[in-house]
């Protein structure tokens, strides 16, 4: 398990006269991409797990958890200790820390152990509580005056909060083709310690994804659920083109230094086992989803599970519908022109579909499967010699039929 065998010394803010200035500077100081987090924790509340998924929340993901028992506070600090790894957060700031209980600074502390995050504690207060001294004689801290640790805010600081600017691709659904081949006939087969080749050097490319919609769709998992494994096997699944066998077959050992690099394993049923290079958006969710497992179980699980035991989750399409990602769909009938003076009926909600597609299986008996693409195209060219057909237009725009497969 990971641990942190010298954090930094933990640092405690005095704001005796609970100034509005220095709660505006530590809340302006927030910034997750930068480094440092601004945690402001629900009044009302003493709980150890309602300080969890503030922590949570500061990180932006959503809360309060499922999949576990509701009282139950060790997942959440967990699954936050992961993304505080997997991110570069290396300060974490508390507000309102006089009103600290015992069993949450002790939460705390174990949170700065395991994470080494360097924490800052605002004590809006003349006086700090007697447990808190005693716990503090007994780690590295020092205390400091507000007036100096936490200045006024300058305007153009306060002024960031303006509305950002608009995502293109906001609450649109994104049709990526490597989601065509997610579905799959076959059942996982036992683990793999092979010392298989790059992608390119087995001659598979994977679908690109245009730089605003990686943007778009890094963020949309980095705020659709706090569960590290599931935004983990989307993402992989996003720039692999890989089915849910080979996601099955990944584990932690599978994810190479740094989480440059990913392992897949078919046993030879499409192209064989391959190494993927993982792209930078990719790389925090699957850092996440390894370092949980680090920290909870060791490090010789399957990498797209929760070591923490959880249930009730959706499934991989169900979770990719929430982040209105798919597969592309079968083209839209035209509609059909209304009788004059009769209103255009409304539109009701279209069903996801999500094909079972053999183009990357490299096995004859695929071949003999019926097509189950239910109407949605095929997906691009995977292949050196296919993708240089297509830039010369020699492929025609139904590549993948059973009828052109010679033509790979």
């Amino acid at each position: 398990m990971l641990d942190c065998p010298n954090p930094p010394p933990v640092t405690v803010v005095v704001d005796p006269c609970d100034d509005v200035v220095h709660t505006r500077a530590a809340l302006a100081s927030h910034a997750p991409q930068h480094g440092r987090l601004t945690v402001h924790p629900t009044p009302g509340t003493d709980a150890a797990i309602a300080l969890a998924y503030d922590v949570l929340a500061a990180l932006g993901k959503p809360v309060p958890l499922t999949g576990y028992r509701p009282l139950d506070a060790g997942p959440a600090w967990s699954i936050a200790a992961a993304w505080i790894l997997a991110t570069p957060i290396t300060h974490l700031t508390l507000l309102r820390a006089h009103l600290l209980t015992p069993h949450r600074f002790r939460a705390l502390l174990t949170l700065r152990r395991r994470t080494g995050v360097r924490l800052i504690l605002v004590c809006h207060h003349r006086a700090m509580r007697a447990f808190l001294e005693r716990e503090l004689r007994q780690v590295e801290h020092s205390i400091g005056e507000a007036c100096a640790l936490l200045p006024e805010a300058e305007p153009t600081t306060l002024q960031r909060k303006t509305p950002q600017a608009e995502r293109p691709l906001a609450n649109r659904w994104i049709s990526l083709p490597a989601l065509t081949t997610l579905k799959a006939l076959d059942d996982a087969a036992g683990p793999c310690r092979c010392a298989a080749p790059m992608a390119a050097d087995r001659d598979f490319f994977p679908p690109v994804m245009p730089p605003v919609t990686q943007t778009e769709v890094a963020w949309r998992l980095h705020h659709a659920t706090a569960h590290p494994h599931l935004a983990a096997e989307l993402a992989t699944a996003a720039f692999t083109a890989a089915s849910t066998t080979q996601l099955n077959t990944v584990h932690v050992r599978d994810l190479g230094p740094d989480a440059s690099t990913i392992t897949l394993h078919d046993h030879g049923l499409r192209r064989g086992c391959m190494t993927h290079s993982v792209p930078a958006w990719a790389s925090p969710l699957l850092r996440a989803a390894a370092l949980l497992w680090h920290l909870t179980a060791g490090s010789s699980g399957p990498l797209f599970s929760d070591p923490l035991g959880s249930e009730g989750l959706p499934s991989l399409t169900a979770f990719a519908e929430d982040c209105k990602l798919r597969p592309p769909q079968p083209p839209r009938p035209k509609p059909r022109r209304g009788r004059r003076g009769t209103a255009p009926s409304a539109k009701g909600t279209e069903k996801t579909i999500w094909p079972v597609c053999t183009a990357h299986f490299g096995l004859s008996w695929a071949r003999d499967e019926p097509d189950l693409m239910q109407g949605c195209p095929y997906p691009p060219p995977h292949t050196r010699k296919t993708i240089e057909r297509r830039k010369k237009g020699w492929l025609p725009p139904d590549y993948g039929l059973r009828e052109l497969r010679h033509l790979r």
